[in-house]
Protein backbone atom coordinates (compact mmCIF):
# COMPACT_ATOMS: atom_id res chain seq x y z
CA UNK A 1 0.00 0.00 0.00
CA UNK A 2 1.13 3.08 -0.92
CA UNK A 3 -0.33 6.76 -0.05
CA UNK A 4 0.58 10.57 -0.59
CA UNK A 5 0.57 12.84 2.06
CA UNK A 6 -2.19 14.49 1.18
CA UNK A 7 -4.51 10.95 0.68
CA UNK A 8 -3.30 10.35 4.52
CA UNK A 9 -4.36 14.04 5.40
CA UNK A 10 -8.04 13.45 3.87
CA UNK A 11 -8.18 10.14 5.66
CA UNK A 12 -7.13 11.56 8.98
CA UNK A 13 -9.22 14.88 8.01
CA UNK A 14 -6.15 17.00 9.24
CA UNK A 15 -4.32 19.65 7.15
CA UNK A 16 -0.52 19.44 5.73
CA UNK A 17 2.44 21.44 6.13
CA UNK A 18 5.50 21.07 4.07
CA UNK A 19 3.66 18.97 1.35
CA UNK A 20 5.70 16.91 -0.70
CA UNK A 21 3.78 15.40 -3.70
CA UNK A 22 6.18 13.00 -4.72
CA UNK A 23 6.33 11.22 -1.49
CA UNK A 24 4.39 7.80 -0.86
CA UNK A 25 3.89 6.60 2.61
CA UNK A 26 4.46 3.04 2.76
CA UNK A 27 3.65 1.84 6.54
CA UNK A 28 3.20 3.63 10.01
CA UNK A 29 5.60 3.39 12.67
CA UNK A 30 7.25 4.69 15.97
CA UNK A 31 8.93 7.74 16.62
CA UNK A 32 12.49 5.84 16.99
CA UNK A 33 11.72 3.22 14.64
CA UNK A 34 10.20 4.86 11.71
CA UNK A 35 12.14 5.56 8.13
CA UNK A 36 11.95 7.70 5.38
CA UNK A 37 8.94 6.01 4.28
CA UNK A 38 6.76 5.55 7.65
CA UNK A 39 4.75 8.25 8.93
CA UNK A 40 4.90 8.48 12.56
CA UNK A 41 3.24 10.66 15.27
CA UNK A 42 4.53 12.54 18.37
CA UNK A 43 2.78 13.77 21.92
CA UNK A 44 4.48 15.85 24.65
CA UNK A 45 6.97 15.68 25.65
CA UNK A 46 8.42 13.78 22.57
CA UNK A 47 7.67 16.68 20.57
CA UNK A 48 10.58 17.73 21.12
CA UNK A 49 12.59 14.78 19.63
CA UNK A 50 10.76 14.81 16.39
CA UNK A 51 14.02 16.36 15.05
CA UNK A 52 15.63 12.96 15.57
CA UNK A 53 13.36 10.47 13.83
CA UNK A 54 13.86 9.64 9.96
CA UNK A 55 10.12 9.62 9.48
CA UNK A 56 9.04 11.04 6.53
CA UNK A 57 5.68 12.30 7.25
CA UNK A 58 4.56 13.51 11.11
CA UNK A 59 1.04 13.76 12.96
CA UNK A 60 1.68 16.32 15.39
CA UNK A 61 -1.54 18.53 17.41
CA UNK A 62 -2.45 21.67 15.98
CA UNK A 63 -0.95 23.32 18.89
CA UNK A 64 2.63 21.90 18.80
CA UNK A 65 5.45 23.95 17.37
CA UNK A 66 6.46 24.04 13.45
CA UNK A 67 8.75 21.49 12.47
CA UNK A 68 11.86 21.23 10.61
CA UNK A 69 10.43 21.50 6.62
CA UNK A 70 9.36 18.28 6.72
CA UNK A 71 5.62 17.31 5.63
CA UNK A 72 3.27 17.12 8.80
CA UNK A 73 -0.32 16.79 9.15
CA UNK A 74 -2.00 18.57 12.20
CA UNK A 75 -4.69 16.60 13.66
CA UNK A 76 -6.67 17.00 17.33
CA UNK A 77 -5.62 13.94 18.57
CA UNK A 78 -2.43 12.40 17.52
CA UNK A 79 -3.09 9.33 19.36
CA UNK A 80 -6.41 8.80 17.72
CA UNK A 81 -4.90 9.66 14.28
CA UNK A 82 -2.31 6.57 15.15
CA UNK A 83 -4.63 4.40 15.99
CA UNK A 84 -6.28 4.61 12.63
CA UNK A 85 -3.12 4.49 11.07
CA UNK A 86 -2.24 1.26 12.26
CA UNK A 87 -5.99 -0.33 10.96
CA UNK A 88 -4.90 1.40 7.85
CA UNK A 89 -1.43 0.17 7.13
CA UNK A 90 -1.16 -3.06 9.08
CA UNK A 91 -5.28 -4.40 9.28
CA UNK A 92 -5.37 -7.36 11.03
CA UNK A 93 -5.44 -11.26 9.50
CA UNK A 94 -8.74 -12.39 8.14
CA UNK A 95 -9.60 -15.69 10.55
CA UNK A 96 -11.16 -18.35 8.07
CA UNK A 97 -14.90 -19.26 9.46
CA UNK A 98 -15.43 -22.37 9.61
CA UNK A 99 -15.66 -24.59 12.92
CA UNK A 100 -12.75 -27.49 12.93
CA UNK A 101 -13.14 -31.01 13.32
CA UNK A 102 -10.81 -31.00 16.12
CA UNK A 103 -12.60 -28.35 17.97
CA UNK A 104 -15.64 -29.92 20.29
CA UNK A 105 -19.16 -28.34 19.91
CA UNK A 106 -21.84 -30.00 21.73
CA UNK A 107 -24.18 -30.64 19.61
CA UNK A 108 -27.10 -28.92 22.14
CA UNK A 109 -25.13 -25.29 21.65
CA UNK A 110 -26.05 -22.83 19.28
CA UNK A 111 -23.59 -21.67 16.79
CA UNK A 112 -24.27 -18.46 15.09
CA UNK A 113 -23.49 -17.12 11.13
CA UNK A 114 -20.03 -16.80 10.49
CA UNK A 115 -18.16 -18.39 13.30
CA UNK A 116 -14.67 -19.12 14.09
CA UNK A 117 -13.67 -22.24 16.14
CA UNK A 118 -10.52 -23.51 15.76
CA UNK A 119 -8.77 -26.85 16.94
CA UNK A 120 -8.93 -28.21 20.49
CA UNK A 121 -11.75 -25.66 21.57
CA UNK A 122 -14.55 -26.39 23.78
CA UNK A 123 -17.99 -25.08 23.63
CA UNK A 124 -20.45 -26.91 26.18
CA UNK A 125 -24.27 -27.94 26.40
CA UNK A 126 -26.59 -25.24 25.75
CA UNK A 127 -23.65 -22.43 25.05
CA UNK A 128 -24.99 -19.67 22.91
CA UNK A 129 -22.71 -18.06 20.39
CA UNK A 130 -23.15 -14.88 18.57
CA UNK A 131 -22.84 -13.80 15.34
CA UNK A 132 -19.14 -13.44 13.67
CA UNK A 133 -17.53 -14.42 16.73
CA UNK A 134 -14.04 -16.10 16.44
CA UNK A 135 -12.85 -19.00 18.95
CA UNK A 136 -8.86 -19.66 19.30
CA UNK A 137 -7.80 -22.93 20.12
CA UNK A 138 -8.04 -24.34 23.69
CA UNK A 139 -10.62 -21.70 24.77
CA UNK A 140 -13.26 -23.13 26.79
CA UNK A 141 -16.66 -21.90 26.75
CA UNK A 142 -18.61 -23.50 29.70
CA UNK A 143 -22.49 -24.61 30.20
CA UNK A 144 -25.05 -21.97 29.19
CA UNK A 145 -22.78 -19.40 28.66
CA UNK A 146 -23.96 -16.83 26.44
CA UNK A 147 -22.20 -14.83 23.65
CA UNK A 148 -23.03 -11.19 22.32
CA UNK A 149 -21.86 -10.84 18.23
CA UNK A 150 -18.35 -10.30 16.77
CA UNK A 151 -16.39 -11.61 20.62
CA UNK A 152 -13.11 -13.06 20.57
CA UNK A 153 -11.77 -15.43 22.48
CA UNK A 154 -8.05 -15.46 22.16
CA UNK A 155 -6.01 -18.93 23.10
CA UNK A 156 -6.41 -20.88 26.10
CA UNK A 157 -9.07 -18.68 27.52
CA UNK A 158 -12.04 -19.78 29.80
CA UNK A 159 -15.08 -18.69 30.42
CA UNK A 160 -16.95 -20.79 32.93
CA UNK A 161 -20.90 -22.04 33.18
CA UNK A 162 -23.85 -19.32 33.45
CA UNK A 163 -21.34 -16.48 31.98
CA UNK A 164 -22.90 -13.74 30.02
CA UNK A 165 -21.13 -11.59 27.20
CA UNK A 166 -22.40 -9.10 25.42
CA UNK A 167 -20.91 -7.69 21.75
CA UNK A 168 -17.82 -7.11 20.72
CA UNK A 169 -16.37 -8.95 23.77
CA UNK A 170 -12.29 -9.44 23.72
CA UNK A 171 -10.61 -11.53 26.08
CA UNK A 172 -6.85 -12.25 25.88
CA UNK A 173 -5.20 -15.73 26.63
CA UNK A 174 -5.31 -16.81 30.16
CA UNK A 175 -7.88 -14.74 30.92
CA UNK A 176 -10.57 -16.82 33.55
CA UNK A 177 -14.21 -15.27 33.53
CA UNK A 178 -16.57 -16.50 36.44
CA UNK A 179 -14.14 -18.86 38.29
CA UNK A 180 -15.02 -19.52 42.23
CA UNK A 181 -15.50 -16.44 44.36
CA UNK A 182 -12.99 -16.58 47.16
CA UNK A 183 -15.75 -17.20 49.52
CA UNK A 184 -15.50 -19.73 52.83
CA UNK A 185 -16.62 -20.23 56.42
CA UNK A 186 -14.41 -20.59 59.29
CA UNK A 187 -15.80 -22.70 62.02
CA UNK A 188 -13.89 -24.52 65.21
CA UNK A 189 -10.48 -23.56 62.83
CA UNK A 190 -11.23 -25.28 59.77
CA UNK A 191 -12.23 -23.53 56.57
CA UNK A 192 -15.43 -24.74 54.51
CA UNK A 193 -16.44 -23.55 51.05
CA UNK A 194 -19.29 -21.62 50.05
CA UNK A 195 -20.70 -22.26 46.74
CA UNK A 196 -20.58 -19.91 44.55
CA UNK A 197 -24.30 -20.13 42.59
CA UNK A 198 -23.69 -16.82 40.32
CA UNK A 199 -22.00 -15.78 37.09
CA UNK A 200 -20.46 -13.23 35.28
CA UNK A 201 -21.63 -10.57 32.92
CA UNK A 202 -18.86 -8.73 30.51
CA UNK A 203 -21.16 -5.63 28.67
CA UNK A 204 -20.77 -4.45 25.28
CA UNK A 205 -17.14 -3.53 24.49
CA UNK A 206 -15.56 -5.14 26.84
CA UNK A 207 -11.78 -6.14 26.83
CA UNK A 208 -9.77 -8.44 30.03
CA UNK A 209 -6.03 -8.82 29.28
CA UNK A 210 -3.93 -11.95 29.56
CA UNK A 211 -4.38 -13.67 32.97
CA UNK A 212 -7.08 -11.91 34.42
CA UNK A 213 -9.40 -13.08 36.56
CA UNK A 214 -13.31 -12.40 37.20
CA UNK A 215 -14.59 -14.45 40.11
CA UNK A 216 -18.44 -15.37 39.75
CA UNK A 217 -20.79 -13.95 42.22
CA UNK A 218 -21.90 -15.92 44.93
CA UNK A 219 -25.44 -15.04 44.40
CA UNK A 220 -26.71 -12.87 41.72
CA UNK A 221 -23.83 -11.02 39.51
CA UNK A 222 -20.27 -9.93 38.77
CA UNK A 223 -20.51 -7.02 36.33
CA UNK A 224 -18.02 -5.11 34.14
CA UNK A 225 -19.78 -2.56 32.22
CA UNK A 226 -19.88 -1.40 28.59
CA UNK A 227 -17.05 0.00 27.34
CA UNK A 228 -14.58 -1.03 30.56
CA UNK A 229 -11.35 -2.21 29.63
CA UNK A 230 -9.11 -4.37 31.89
CA UNK A 231 -4.71 -4.96 31.90
CA UNK A 232 -3.16 -7.51 32.33
CA UNK A 233 -3.05 -9.89 35.90
CA UNK A 234 -5.88 -8.16 37.46
CA UNK A 235 -8.71 -9.52 39.98
CA UNK A 236 -11.85 -8.60 40.18
CA UNK A 237 -13.37 -10.37 43.57
CA UNK A 238 -16.92 -11.75 43.44
CA UNK A 239 -20.07 -9.17 43.36
CA UNK A 240 -18.02 -6.61 42.00
CA UNK A 241 -20.07 -4.21 39.79
CA UNK A 242 -17.44 -2.00 37.68
CA UNK A 243 -19.44 0.73 35.98
CA UNK A 244 -19.18 1.98 31.93
CA UNK A 245 -15.62 3.09 30.13
CA UNK A 246 -13.22 2.24 33.35
CA UNK A 247 -9.52 1.51 32.88
CA UNK A 248 -7.80 -0.64 35.12
CA UNK A 249 -4.63 -1.16 34.80
CA UNK A 250 -2.06 -4.13 35.40
CA UNK A 251 -2.03 -5.81 39.10
CA UNK A 252 -5.06 -4.15 40.50
CA UNK A 253 -7.03 -6.42 42.77
CA UNK A 254 -10.47 -5.75 43.61
CA UNK A 255 -11.95 -7.18 46.35
CA UNK A 256 -15.59 -8.74 46.66
CA UNK A 257 -18.67 -6.59 47.05
CA UNK A 258 -17.18 -3.59 45.56
CA UNK A 259 -19.09 -1.16 43.45
CA UNK A 260 -17.47 1.29 41.16
CA UNK A 261 -19.21 3.98 39.31
CA UNK A 262 -18.47 5.19 35.39
CA UNK A 263 -15.36 6.31 34.26
CA UNK A 264 -13.21 5.48 37.11
CA UNK A 265 -9.45 5.05 35.99
CA UNK A 266 -7.10 2.52 38.38
CA UNK A 267 -3.24 2.97 38.08
CA UNK A 268 -0.79 0.18 38.78
CA UNK A 269 -1.28 -1.87 41.58
CA UNK A 270 -4.01 -0.18 42.93
CA UNK A 271 -5.92 -2.23 45.92
CA UNK A 272 -9.07 -2.30 47.47
CA UNK A 273 -10.88 -3.54 50.98
CA UNK A 274 -14.81 -5.33 50.30
CA UNK A 275 -17.86 -3.63 50.34
CA UNK A 276 -17.48 -0.40 49.11
CA UNK A 277 -18.44 2.04 46.63
CA UNK A 278 -16.46 4.34 44.54
CA UNK A 279 -18.03 7.33 42.94
CA UNK A 280 -17.34 7.67 39.28
CA UNK A 281 -14.90 9.90 37.56
CA UNK A 282 -12.38 9.13 40.01
CA UNK A 283 -8.54 8.52 39.14
CA UNK A 284 -6.20 6.18 42.05
CA UNK A 285 -2.54 6.95 41.14
CA UNK A 286 -0.22 3.48 41.06
CA UNK A 287 -0.22 1.60 44.48
CA UNK A 288 -2.79 3.03 46.23
CA UNK A 289 -4.59 1.50 49.13
CA UNK A 290 -8.65 2.15 49.02
CA UNK A 291 -10.02 1.31 52.40
CA UNK A 292 -13.33 3.32 52.57
CA UNK A 293 -16.14 4.84 50.36
CA UNK A 294 -14.60 7.56 47.50
CA UNK A 295 -16.79 10.12 46.87
CA UNK A 296 -17.29 11.02 43.17
CA UNK A 297 -14.79 13.02 41.39
CA UNK A 298 -11.84 12.25 43.33
CA UNK A 299 -8.36 11.70 42.36
CA UNK A 300 -6.11 10.06 45.29
CA UNK A 301 -2.75 8.40 45.84
CA UNK A 302 -1.32 6.58 48.26
CA UNK A 303 -2.10 4.28 51.55
CA UNK A 304 -4.41 4.75 52.97
CA UNK A 305 -6.28 7.19 49.71
CA UNK A 306 -6.07 10.34 50.77
CA UNK A 307 -6.56 13.48 47.91
CA UNK A 308 -3.88 13.42 45.73
CA UNK A 309 -2.37 16.77 46.47
CA UNK A 310 -2.06 16.02 50.15
CA UNK A 311 -0.07 12.46 49.21
CA UNK A 312 2.10 14.27 47.73
CA UNK A 313 2.69 16.73 49.57
CA UNK A 314 3.52 14.39 52.55
CA UNK A 315 5.85 11.96 50.28
CA UNK A 316 8.20 15.61 49.65
CA UNK A 317 8.31 15.90 53.24
CA UNK A 318 9.26 12.21 54.49
CA UNK A 319 12.21 13.24 52.20
CA UNK A 320 13.09 15.91 54.43
CA UNK A 321 13.26 13.57 57.33
CA UNK A 322 16.74 12.18 57.25
CA UNK A 323 18.26 16.21 56.80
CA UNK A 324 15.95 17.11 59.88
CA UNK A 325 16.81 14.18 61.74
CA UNK A 326 20.88 14.79 61.32
CA UNK A 327 19.77 18.99 62.23
CA UNK A 328 18.13 17.29 65.48
CA UNK A 329 20.86 15.61 66.77
CA UNK A 330 23.50 18.19 65.74
CA UNK A 331 20.67 20.81 68.10
CA UNK A 332 20.98 18.03 70.72
CA UNK A 333 24.67 18.42 70.61
CA UNK A 334 25.13 21.73 71.03
CA UNK A 335 22.46 21.79 73.93
CA UNK A 336 24.55 19.22 75.52
CA UNK A 337 27.84 21.78 75.43
CA UNK A 338 25.79 24.62 76.57
CA UNK A 339 24.58 22.29 79.50
CA UNK A 340 28.28 21.80 80.92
Amino acid sequence: MEKSVQELAEFLKGTVEHDNPELRITGVNGLVEAGPKDISFAVPPHVEHCHLSKAGVMVLSTEDPELDGRPVIRVANPRAAFAALLELFRPQEEVERVISPYAYVSKKAKIGSNVAIQPFAVVEDDAEIGDGCVIYPHAYVGKRVKMGKDCTLYPNTTIREDCVLGDRVILQSGSVIGGDGFGYITQNGKHSKVLQTGNVVLQDDVEIGNNTCIDRATVDSTIVGKGTKIDNLVHLGHNDILGENCLVVAHVGISGSVTVGNNVTFAGQVGTVGHITIGSNCVFGGKTGITNNVPDNSVMGGFPAMPMKEWLRQEANLRKVGDMLKRVKALEKELAELKK
